[in-house]
């Protein structure tokens, strides 16, 4: 019989640690999510923010300027902006 209850002991104590390792994990993902470069798979460079962050109502605010505007000054708004990061980027290469 000792043995048997060792052995149940030592399973209860190995799923213990697993399940307290999922927990921690959820809750370091959802963070260490933001810190993973693109190319290991993380966020694009043009994600939106987060809902909560400090960016997040001031571009929700944006979009809906944006969404709001006739769709022939939007794209004249898009193309006056590539225009303007285009010419940023030309001038930094050099």
């Amino acid at each position: 019989m000792p043995r048997s209850s060792c052995s149940l002991l030592i399973l209860l104590a190995l799923s213990a640690g697993l399940s307290g390792c999922g927990t921690v994990n959820e809750k370091l993902s959802s963070g260490m999510g933001d810190y993973v470069p693109q190319w290991a798979g993380g966020l694009p460079a043009d994600a939106p923010p987060r809902a909560g962050a400090p960016q997040y109502d001031a571009y929700m605010k944006e979009r809906e300027r944006k969404r709001l505007m006739p769709a022939a000054d939007r794209e004249k708004e898009e193309q006056a902006q590539k225009g303007a990061t285009g010419s940023a980027s030309g001038t930094a290469v050099r």
